[in-house]
């Protein structure tokens, strides 16, 4: 081999193993809990994938069980509740409050939006907005606004 295509050899090895790193195996989506017939849920589900946080459904009727499991307080939970990379999330978080909670990883159990408030992912009605906060669960039960939206 001559000197060039030893070196493309090694540069090209190298790539290919730098992306293993960038390229990690495709994982099963994160399973969300929610309530039989709730249709909000798939268009947050839908809002999801588009920002590149794809979801999966799973009815129960056990919703508050499954919350309570998940350490979300009876008067805090949302219509469907489940888990990304360790953190809670219930109810209508937006994608982008997801992401930037994952990237800042705060020392936290998760993020919440309680009840199904009218303009957040999944219950855009003609425009129509009230605002809403975002609360961040802190790891001994109690809260602090993450995001305020509206």
């Amino acid at each position: 081999m001559t000197r060039i295509n030893r070196r493309l050899v090694i540069l090209g090895a190298a790539f290919a193993g730098s992306m293993g790193a960038a390229w990690p195996a495709a994982a099963a989506a994160p399973v969300f809990y929610r309530s039989p017939g709730c249709g909000c849920c798939h268009v947050w589900t839908e809002r999801m994938a588009a920002e590149g946080l794809p979801v999966s459904l799973q009815d129960t009727d056990e919703l508050s069980a499954k919350s309570a499991a998940f350490g979300v307080p009876d008067q805090l939970q949302g219509c469907h509740v489940g888990e990304i990379e360790g953190y809670v999330i219930s109810g209508h978080v937006p994608p982008a409050d997801i992401k930037r909670l994952l990237n800042e990883r705060p020392e936290a159990r998760g993020l919440l939006v309680p009840g199904m408030p009218v303009g957040s992912p999944g219950m855009e009605m003609d425009g129509q907005t009230e605002p809403y906060d975002v609360l961040l669960l802190k790891a001994d039960g109690t809260t602090a606004v993450f995001a305020s939206h509206g």
